[in-house]
């Protein structure tokens, strides 16, 4: 990535004031700002800023602090409609001369994420494209993609509370003939019951 020799980016900690802290505010030119887009995989960056300072702390240690401010668009995960995104972000780095970079996979990360070793240079483009990237929205979304699933999801739920429950099938002439069939049934039954009984047996005596 090239910049304007205006643009002064790239600070030497050995050319830094050992007392004062050291000013920087950045405002990136469009061909710097389309470079960065690039470099991020997204549609465009139409405003950013990164100011503060950088300033020595105990004897051979930096500390940087500055403000990122930037608008940034991106492609809606949904539409892929343009989503443009605010951010204002707080940042922070302290450069550790004593602190060793080790390759080894299984050695453990420092609790501390801000603190890393100590370069011969800072690239502050670097640390706001890292700023950057860490401070944007990881699934961006129209708010109209949002206001139309919310629509959809809706209007499902009403067309599922407006269809009737299924009911059990009712046939009331059934039921009352039933009702008819019951006394007859009885009578059949008595009937069934006196034909099927023996008869009386004669008494001798009375002849």
């Amino acid at each position: 990535m090239t910049h304007s020799p205006a643009f002064k980016h790239i600070l030497r900690f050995s050319d830094l004031s050992g007392r004062a802290p050291t000013l920087f505010d950045l405002k990136p030119e469009p061909d710097v700002l389309a470079h960065i887009a690039q470099d991020l995989d997204v549609l465009q960056i139409t405003k950013l800023r990164f100011w503060g300072d950088i300033r020595p702390i105990e004897r051979h240690d930096w500390q940087l602090r500055a403000t990122l401010q930037a608008s940034v668009v991106q492609s809606c995960v949904v539409s892929l409609a343009p989503v443009t995104t605010k951010l204002s972000e707080k940042i922070t780095r302290t450069y550790l001369a004593d602190m060793l970079q080790t390759q080894e996979p299984e050695a453990e990360m420092p609790e501390d994420d801000s603190q890393e070793p100590l370069p011969t240079a800072l690239d502050l483009i670097a640390v706001l494209s890292e700023a950057l990237a860490l401070a944007l929205p990881l699934y961006p979304r129209a708010n109209d993609a949002t206001l139309n699933a919310a629509r959809t999801k809706s209007a499902l739920s009403s067309e599922a509370d407006a269809t009737p429950a299924p009911t059990a099938t009712v046939k009331p002439f059934a039921a009352l003939a039933a009702l008819h069939q019951t006394p007859a049934a009885d009578h059949a039954a008595a009937g069934n019951s006196a034909s099927a009984a023996p008869p009386p047996k004669s008494d001798p005596t009375k002849h």
